[in-house]
């Protein structure tokens, strides 16, 4: 296993280099040039070279990746050509908005999708276990930026009893209005992350109901629910465990789409402002931090697997002899 850790460490951070250099040379393609951030409209060229000069654009590519990359891996995320702010310490409070709102999206629909699976598969010839089957079926198909709207009509609109968008200006130094603000995106993100979620633990709850190992715990006078307790959760939760990974990245990426919906100060709103601003460094600064978490979430999704399953670290040990 610890041999695993550490070729697993070195793909992570293999990974994230070459992941580095396909997000600074994208960028570098994409139409504009970085100096017009700095400049007014009708600049002479004069001042567009000094522009250039102040921001290293000027230097040969290699040159710039390797200034760039030698700073982000020491912490620092250069300043916004814009504001010139640091870009760090702008996404750590942009953090503050996006962490809360995946983690608790991310718990919430873990709570409703794991039983409604369960139901929906073990008791698929009932009318309730059909019915959790095509409710998450159609909650696939539902785009995440119409269900927001919907609630906010319905509960903000409507009902007034809960608020259309926005966070406190002063974050989370008052934890019941910032809590609030966020019950309606986390909402949201959790009805859809659950929806797929409900279909893949009804499918691996499905393939295991249907292993020898089951049939045989049964056989030796076991009921469905004991032999699934002891020998198919286990099973079915290794599947399960890389899904999760996959939807917690994918809503950690995702996270533009309901922020701009409800006005939220997090990563994605910080994302698209950089794309409308041609400021590289914010761009690059939020993308580098999304590969990471996302190869961070991938590296946490390998290894529990291979904690739940002794399978997999049996096969792990015999590569290793």
């Amino acid at each position: 296993m610890t041999r695993y850790l550490l070729r697993r460490a070195v793909f992570l951070a293999v990974s994230l280099v070459l992941a580095s250099v396909v997000l600074f040379l994208l960028l570098r393609v994409l139409p504009g040039d970085p100096a017009n951030a700095l400049t007014a409209v009708g600049a002479t060229e004069e001042q567009i070279e000094a522009a250039r000069a102040q921001i290293g654009s000027d230097l040969p590519l290699h040159q710039q990746f390797l200034d760039w990359i030698g700073s982000a891996w020491r912490g620092d995320l250069g300043e916004s050509f814009v504001s010139g702010l640091s870009v760090s310490d702008e996404v750590v409070q942009r953090l503050r908005v996006t962490l809360p709102l995946t983690f608790a999206a991310f718990l919430v629909a873990i709570a409703l999708a794991i039983p409604a699976g369960y139901i929906a598969a073990t008791r698929s010839r009932t009318w309730y276990g059909g019915l959790l089957n095509a409710v998450a079926q159609l909650g696939i198909a539902v785009p995440v930026f119409w269900l927001g709207m919907i609630l906010v009509v319905v509960f903000a609109l409507q009902l007034r009893v809960l608020p259309a968008g926005g966070f406190p200006i002063n974050g989370w130094a008052d934890p019941a209005t910032a809590a609030v603000a966020l019950v309606l995106p986390v909402v949201t993100v959790a009805i859809i992350m659950s929806a797929s979620l409900t279909r893949y633990v009804r499918s691996a709850v499905l393939d295991v109901a249907g292993s020898d190992f089951v049939r045989t715990a049964r056989a030796m006078g076991a009921t469905f629910g004991e032999a699934m307790r002891r020998h198919g959760m286990r099973s079915a939760a290794v599947p399960v465990v890389a899904v999760l990974g996959m939807e917690l990245a994918s809503t950690l990426l995702g996270a533009v789409v309901v922020e701009q919906v409800f006005a939220l100060p997090g990563l994605g709103s910080m994302l698209v402002t950089g794309i409308a601003e041609h400021d590289y460094p914010v761009i690059q600064g939020v993308l580098f931090v999304s590969t990471l978490a996302v190869l961070l979430i991938g590296f946490a999704a390998d290894i529990a697997q291979r904690l739940i399953d002794p399978r997999l670290r049996e096969r792990l040990s015999e590569a290793s002899t």
